[in-house]
């Protein structure tokens, strides 16, 4: 997203002084907000001339001439989802608010459809068994299982892609040599794909000790390679970003439903009691971004999984975010689970 801060303007800006940050802000709109920066309407080439179609005076306040109720996005929609919107409504531009109706980017079609590539490392874990899938990954590694006519790993990748990402590096174990043979050096996808080898399984956060330290030196996509998602990566490297911390951690919410009444007590008196409460928790979504530092502090040979790194931080006095997924998420770890994306994946 381009500079959308300088097409800000406040209501009671003249329609002269919003025209003219509409025309200097090259974007082609002007984003009216209050001063907590909610989003109260929007300007553009249109709303100007249908304002001169009705004679408005220019030094009229820009809130008198604006669009009260502009289409917007939300921070964590697809590249896909914001063009979709853009076609159906044939417009060129969506404010980006947060649940708050605040407004933290802007997208515009020119934006979107130019092609942006993003230098942060992406890491896919492959090493794994996958032993929960037997017969199956009796001979073949489970992310190269095929969901539809693609490999679990190949959607995953595409997906980074799509995104603007060419810099990959997959960490591999059971079965490398097949993995490695599907996937080459990624000159079929016009990127670049390193392998590191675990000799004996070091875990989710031990294989960050065999990348190339030296290399690192943007924030870094971590994540599984089983899992399936329309997660906006570009998004969650903004958020991660724009908070400044050592690791940002996608989570999904859980819920569980107790089939027994509960019941709230003190000592012997009943306070209260609940009939198959339902309880919701975030679930680690194997999503990750980490900064260079942190990839750089994990030495060659530490066994560690994720959490463990991450907890380990937080110990520290290090800020770890959580990022809520709402998109579509699938952790492919179950036959059940495999059975689930063969129907799914396909329509998204």
């Amino acid at each position: 997203m381009k500079s959308w801060k300088s097409v800000l303007v406040r209501p009671e800006t003249s329609l002269e002084e919003a025209i003219a940050t509409l025309d200097c802000g090259a974007l082609r709109i002007a984003i009216v907000v209050d001063e907590q920066d909610r989003l109260l309407g929007t300007l553009t080439d249109g709303d100007v001339r249908r304002a001169l179609l009705k004679h408005l005076p220019l030094d009229i306040p820009v809130g008198e001439a604006m669009c009260a109720t502009p289409q917007t996005a939300q921070r964590d929609w697809s590249r896909e989802r914001v063009l979709a919107v853009m076609e159906s409504t044939q417009l060129l531009q969506l404010p980006v608010v947060d649940i708050d109706g605040r407004v933290v980017g802007l997208e515009t079609l020119h934006g979107l459809l130019e092609k942006r590539l993003l230098n942060n490392p992406v890491f896919l874990m492959a090493g794994g068994f996958g032993t929960r899938l037997h017969p199956l990954t009796h001979d073949c590694p489970k992310p190269l299982l095929k969901v539809g006519d693609k490999p679990i790993l190949e959607l995953i990748l595409e997906g980074f892609i799509n995104a603007g990402f060419h810099r990959f590096f997959i960490s591999t174990h059971y079965l490398s040599e097949m993995i490695k043979e599907h996937f080459g050096d990624g000159k079929r996808w016009g990127i670049s794909i390193r392998y590191v080898h675990e000799e004996d399984p070091l875990g989710t956060g031990g294989a960050l000790g065999l990348l190339p330290h030296h290399e690192i030196d943007e924030p870094m996509f971590l994540m599984n390679g089983d899992l399936l998602t329309t997660l906006n990566y570009r998004g969650l490297l903004d958020f991660h970003k724009e908070h400044g911390n050592i690791a940002t951690m996608c989570v999904r919410e859980y819920e569980h439903q107790v089939p027994y009444g509960v019941i709230q007590s003190d000592e012997h008196r009943i306070l209260s009691m609940v009939e198959k409460p339902i309880q919701k928790f975030f679930i680690n979504a194997g999503v990750y971004v980490l900064s260079p530092e942190l990839v750089k502090s994990v030495e060659p040979g530490t066994r560690v999984d994720m959490p463990t790194l991450l907890t380990q931080q937080i110990d520290k006095g290090n800020d770890v975010s959580m990022f809520p997924l709402h998109e579509y998420w699938l952790d492919i770890g179950r036959m059940e689970d495999y059975q689930r994306a063969q129907t799914e994946v396909p329509r998204l």
